[in-house]
């Protein structure tokens, strides 16, 4: 992986939509050179997002009172709560360089962040014909742990990840997360004995080399 330093943002919990809001004038930021390569860490309220490949069929029962919400990134059905990680990257491709190959770049970074935090972990090949196997799994345990969806426009990344710290999971039974009705969700507080927060936030800014 090349060198790629990143401006760093911080916050706690926000809104899903205002986040929207906020993310669509970083990346117009960016596009107009305005703004250098950024990463956003926060969190969200409970809230489900879908993308444009996701399946009714895949989405929750609405008793359950978690909004769904459509977004315009790539991937499938993807729930966001409180003890959840998120990463949004606003970032200027290279030349020659897809959206493909930057996701790719970012499953092994964050492959390198959980190495940091003691829990072994890998990103995999999607099998011709299979749902896409994008984000990152436990090494050990088999379950996947970071979910990722991402887009490109006019050269600059937008949207991120997700990486479950030490929320509640139950929510993610409740629908179809990544299209993949058989995937067993899992978080750090599941897979250890519990990491604090911060010491996450610092570990996944050091892989993407932010500050």
């Amino acid at each position: 992986m090349r060198q790629r330093p990143l401006s760093l943002l911080q916050d706690d919990l926000v809104d899903y939509e205002k986040a929207m809001e906020r993310m669509t004038d970083l990346v117009g930021e960016r596009q107009r050179d305005e703004r250098p390569d950024t990463l956003w860490l926060l969190s969200h309220p409970q809230v489900y997002t879908v993308g444009r490949r996701t399946l009714e069929q895949h989405l929750p029962d609405p008793s359950h009172g978690i909004p769904v919400v459509s977004t315009g990134r790539g991937g499938q059905l993807t729930y966001h709560g409180p003890g959840q990680l998120v990463g949004y990257l606003i970032v200027k491709l290279g030349e020659g360089e897809g959206i493909v190959d930057y996701v790719r770049e970012v499953e092994l970074r964050l492959v390198r962040a959980l190495r940091e935090l003691g829990v072994p972990a890998e990103r995999r090949d999607t099998p011709p014909g299979s749902e896409l196997l994008t984000g990152v799994w436990t090494s050990g345990t088999g379950r996947k742990i970071v979910s990722i969806g991402m887009r490109q426009s006019r050269g600059v990344t937008s949207h991120g990840f997700a990486l479950n710290v030490d929320g509640d999971l139950t929510p993610w039974d409740w629908a179809v997360p990544c299209g993949m009705p058989d995937v067993d969700m899992t978080s750090l507080v599941r897979e250890t004995s519990g990491i604090p927060m911060d010491r996450v936030r610092a570990a996944v800014a050091e892989a993407f080399e932010a500050s």
